[in-house]
Order: C-alpha cells, then sequence, then structure tokens
C-alpha cells in the first residue's frame, strides 16, 4: 500500500459523507465536515449512519429529486460581481486623533473600521460639544467644491448631533463639556455622476414599465463613491475616552445613486455619524448587534424635526420626507438639503478652535 493510501481513502470517505450531507442533511453540519477535516472517525461513521438512514426514509419520488447544485463557477460569478459592485475605502490616518493606539478591527457587513472606547468614561460622561467636521490636506485634494465639501461635513455632523442628542446634553462651542467630539475626512472618492445618472434612468425606466412590480436594478458599478473619516471624543484633560477610524463605498445592490460628484458621501457621511454617536452612546461598537426599532426622537429628526438641543441648531434639521423623494429621484444633495441653518445662534455656529482643527489634541496639565 503507498505511504499515502490511508489519507487518501480518508479524503475519499469524507467527500462521500459531504456529498450525502449536502442532500439529506443539516448544512451546519455540513459546514462543520467540511470547515474540519480532523473531525474524528466516530463523528464521520455517525454522518453517514444519519445520512443513511435519510436516503432511506425519503419516499420513492423523493428520492428521485435532487437539490439544485451551485456550480464553482455560478458562485464565483457571483462573488465577483458583489466584490465589483463595491467602492474600496481606505482607513486613512490623518493625524487628527490625539492617539492610535489600542485600536481594535471592527467590521460591519459594509463598513470596515477600528475601534477603541473606554466604556467607563464615555457613559459618565453627561455632556458633549461638538468641533465641526474639516476635511484633511489630502481629501481636499479631491475635485470637489468647497460648497460639495460643507455638506458632506454638515451631514455628519447633523447626525452625530442628533445621535448624541439621545443621551447626552449637546452643550454650544463655548460651553463646558464633560467630551468633546471632533472628526475629519481622511479619503473620499466622488461619486460619477453620469455613471449615476445611467443608473438612475434605469431603475426610473423599469419603474414606469412594470409599475407596480418591485424589481431591483442594481447601480452600474462604474465610479462608485467612498467616503472614509476618523473621529475621536476626549475629555477635558485631553483624554481619550472613544475613537474611530471608518470607511465605507457605496455599493450597486444597495442604496440609491444620487446624480452628483457629492452623492455616495453625502449619504455616507450620514452612516458615519450615527455609527460613532452610537459608539459614544453606548460605549460599545455599533458593528455585530441585531436591529433595533428606532426611538422615537431619531424618527422625528429624521423626519426633518426640531433638533433636541439649540447646539444642534448650527447643522440644520434634516431634509425628511423631500430628502427621502430626492433620494428616490436621485437628485443631487443641495435640491433637498439647505445644510447649516442660517438662523442658528452664532456661538453654536462658532467655527472649530484652532488645536482640535486636524492636529493632536494633547493633554493639558
Amino acid at each position: 500500500m503507498p505511504p499515502h493510501a490511508g489519507h487518501d481513502d480518508l479524503r475519499h470517505k469524507s467527500a462521500y459523507i459531504f456529498l450525502h450531507s449536502v442532500q439529506y442533511y443539516d448544512v451546519p453540519t455540513v459546514l462543520a465536515g467540511a470547515c474540519a477535516p480532523e473531525i474524528s472517525m466516530t463523528r464521520r461513521t455517525d454522518l453517514r449512519r444519519k445520512a443513511t438512514k435519510a436516503r432511506c426514509l425519503q419516499p420513492p419520488d423523493a428520492s428521485r429529486a435532487r437539490r439544485p447544485r451551485v456550480r464553482p463557477a455560478t458562485t464565483a460569478m457571483a462573488l465577483g460581481l458583489t466584490l465589483a459592485g463595491c467602492a474600496a475605502a481606505p482607513l486613512e490616518q490623518a493625524g487628527s486623533l490625539s492617539s492610535y493606539s489600542d485600536l481594535e478591527k471592527s467590521d460591519g457587513m459594509l463598513t470596515h473600521s477600528l475601534v477603541r472606547v473606554s466604556k467607563t468614561d464615555v457613559l459618565a460622561a453627561k455632556t458633549v460639544k461638538i468641533v465641526p467636521t474639516e476635511f484633511s490636506g489630502s481629501a481636499v485634494a479631491s475635485q470637489l467644491t468647497e460648497k460639495q465639501r460643507k455638506l458632506v461635513t454638515n451631514a455628519v455632523d447633523r447626525t452625530l448631533c442628533a445621535r448624541l442628542s439621545e443621551r447626552l446634553e449637546v452643550v454650544g462651542p463655548s460651553a463646558p463639556a464633560d467630551l468633546i467630539v471632533h472628526a475629519a475626512v481622511t479619503h473620499i472618492v466622488p461619486t460619477n455622476a453620469a455613471a449615476a445618472g445611467v443608473s438612475k434612468g434605469a431603475s426610473v425606466a423599469t419603474s414606469i414599465l412594470l409599475p407596480g412590480v418591485p424589481v431591483p436594478i442594481p447601480r452600474i458599478p462604474i465610479g462608485l463613491g467612498s467616503l472614509s473619516l476618523e473621529a475621536e471624543a476626549v475629555g477635558p484633560m485631553g483624554s481619550q475616552a472613544a475613537a474611530m477610524v471608518w470607511g465605507r463605498g457605496a455599493n450597486a445592490f444597495f442604496g440609491s445613486a444620487r446624480i452628483a460628484e457629492e452623492g455616495d458621501a453625502y449619504g455616507l457621511a450620514a452612516e458615519f455619524g450615527a455609527d460613532f454617536g452610537d459608539l459614544v452612546v453606548t460605549g460599545a461598537t455599533p458593528f455585530g448587534k441585531f436591529p433595533s426599532l428606532p426611538p422615537m426622537e431619531r424618527v422625528g429628526a429624521l423626519l426633518g424635526g426640531a433638533p433636541k438641543y439649540p447646539a444642534c441648531a448650527a447643522f440644520g434639521r434634516s431634509p425628511g420626507v423631500v430628502g427621502m423623494v430626492g433620494d428616490g429621484l436621485g437628485v443631487p444633495p443641495d435640491w433637498t438639503d439647505k445644510g447649516a441653518d442660517a438662523g442658528a445662534p452664532a456661538s453654536a455656529a462658532q467655527p472649530a478652535p484652532p488645536s482640535a482643527s486636524l492636529t493632536r489634541l494633547e493633554p493639558q496639565g
């Protein structure tokens, strides 16, 4: 007998068990057998016995029915389309955080991030103030205009302010606070407006030709935008209580295309504001959790209601239903979003202090 004949025989038996388990046994057991080839022969024998028994108990006609096999080529094609339909968003560091140590990987389904949080420190806080979000030097080099950049940063601050308001009192820049929050855009890829327009046109045409039929039309996986940011919450003495380095790209299968260069970044900015806000409010990563019903105050804010605290008025109100309609039609964000509220108190709209403008916050002795 060749020296490896026993191993070859074992692999053949494993393949036999795996194939029969696919047809007659539950998926978790199949995955367990496929991903753990070192399981004992006793377990393999037990799987074979159960698979054989299940086959014997099948009705005569049912034995002919086979589950459709997923061919490797089909799986590879689906995986390739999924990967091609996502824009890359690097986790860049712009140097605006006081520390990048102890950051741990924490990814969502579509989001990549590095997070650090001191649950004791953030939950002990009662008040917070927000330093307006800025673009890092490299991100400013993108082809977005100043108006477009302000629309993106304001979307971050407005959503962040609304989320923080769910547990903390948001105060103005001149008031003392237990936590100071600031964020910076580190990388941005503008949306290809022409490609977004073609995608939106196909979607609208389908809804006209097939009224009432929910046919999802994916975006053309060309020119998808992406956004990367970093943010932290520090105490009055500059000690870091929470930090996040975050990146996410637009996806061809989820979300709606806006026909504007800032279209994807605008939508992703609100996603970041929600994620970092949840990190500070709960003291835990916002990823890997089951979705829950939003509180009523969050629903009111999304529908364009007045902010809970006057300091949040500096970032204006959410476009509400008008914004949702505009998102569905794919119009540029500035058609429905008025941006920062011009009528906000001057103290609330005060610009960021120099010490927090994309520089490291050093502890004050």
